[in-house]
């Protein structure tokens, strides 16, 4: 038996050629999820041409190279994609041993953000600028970090046949570790990213089988933790101002209020088949801001129309539904409680960011998964990718 696959390895096996290791039933390749693996990577090549058209006018940020951000967002892409790989290869089964130090090391990135290495992009402190161009954002990780620190805790004693649900003393230790790296976070602030964890706790405690009282008491504590933070004015003003103008858009069209109508005006013009790639007026006329991270929905809607924007929607529902298949066949709790963390992270980010576009939601400086600009967030996708990935390679093939 292979540790890290789980699958049977015979001695006296005869020698396969490597064409047939690959094709074989219990091969890896057989056994990953290919709808997901196909969507996520047909969704990241769209995401670099939606790129490329927003960016090829843009001579301010292009450094004069049209083609600078298509070729960046590709090499994200396959650097997300080798991690993904090594994700798989590792197995979320050792990955669950190595949870302590990464949790360590997410709280020292996070933390090295409010020093002096930290930068400000887009009014949000959460960032660490590398150089050459290439900048961290520690908090797309730390999403990786809460979901797995959660898991281990929650599955180790009901794996372990000792326990049918975690305890609560066992949720509150996980609670605890979620809400340290969640805490530091909102200093930075980076209200957008503390949304998604909270929506990912919520997801991990769903799925573990705690007490329906902790969930509960989890929600009436966020409602009240928000009332709390607005009441100390620990949100920054254009923070504030988000919020202010998602509750009535026409109260600074000019100001706060710009973005969004700017998005709609642009998803609206593209009607069925959309202007074209590169023809969008909005988008080669520069009227939406951040148009190829945050809003890069945004020249779908444009340029290639209803059907386009509705083909994003399509793959991301695809991987979507494929996560929820992973989720409810395996056969651990364990890889259960990763695979629904991931579903509320993809779920709640991609309805965040389509949301704000559409105005149905407030801006929240979220970037579309695997189709916005951003290395960061693209790596921590990948990565996910492969936690599901090596959750359905390791089920037991009768499964």
């Amino acid at each position: 038996m292979n540790a890290r696959t789980g699958f049977s390895v015979s001695r006296y096996a005869p020698e396969r050629g490597t064409l047939a290791r690959l094709t074989a039933r219990d091969s890896v390749l057989r056994r990953l999820d290919w709808p997901i693996l196909l969507s996520s990577l047909v969704l990241s090549l769209l995401g670099a041409l939606l790129v490329w058209s927003a960016t090829r006018g843009r001579t301010e940020l292009n450094q004069g190279d049209p083609e600078y951000f298509l070729w960046r967002h590709l090499l994200n892409t396959g650097i997300g994609l080798v991690l993904m790989i090594g994700t798989v290869w590792l197995g979320h089964r050792t990955l669950r041993g190595a949870v302590p130090v990464l949790y360590g090391i997410s709280l020292v990135l996070i933390l090295a953000v409010l020093t002096p290495l930290g930068a400000t992009i887009n009014g949000a402190h959460a960032w660490i600028v590398i150089g050459g161009g290439f900048s961290l954002q520690p908090s797309e990780f730390v999403k990786i970090t809460i979901i797995l620190v959660m898991a281990m805790l929650l599955a180790a004693k009901v794996d372990a046949g000792d326990q049918l649900h975690p305890d609560h003393g066992t949720v509150a230790k996980s609670l605890l570790l979620a809400a340290l790296p969640m805490g530091i976070v909102m200093l930075m602030p980076d209200l957008g990213s503390v949304m998604v964890m909270a929506v990912i706790v919520l997801g991990v405690l769903l799925a573990s089988g705690a007490s329906n009282r902790w969930v509960l008491g989890l929600i009436g504590a966020g409602i009240g933790g928000a009332v709390l933070v607005t009441a100390l004015g620990m949100l920054d003003e254009y923070q504030i101002n988000r919020f202010a103008a998602f509750a009535n858009p026409e109260l600074d069209p000019a100001g706060v209020g710009y973005n969004t109508n700017q998005a709609r005006i642009a998803i609206g013009s593209g009607g069925l088949y959309g202007a074209g790639l590169f023809n969008g007026h909005q988008t080669s006329g520069q009227f939406v801001p951040e148009q190829q991270t945050d809003f890069i929905y945004t020249v779908a809607g444009e340029e290639l129309g209803f059907l386009g924007a509705g083909l994003i929607l399509a793959l991301l529902g695809v991987i979507l539904w494929r996560a929820c298949r992973i989720a409810r066949e395996t056969t651990e709790l364990y890889g259960t409680i990763v695979a629904a963390g991931i579903i509320a992270w993809f779920a709640f980010q991609s309805f965040e960011n389509i949301g704000m576009t559409l105005g149905i939601m407030p801006v929240a400086g979220l970037p579309l998964p695997f189709v916005s600009y951003g290395g960061s967030s693209m790596f921590a996708v990948w990565v996910a990718i492969g936690l599901l990935q090596s959750i359905r390679v390791q089920r037991p093939m009768s499964a």
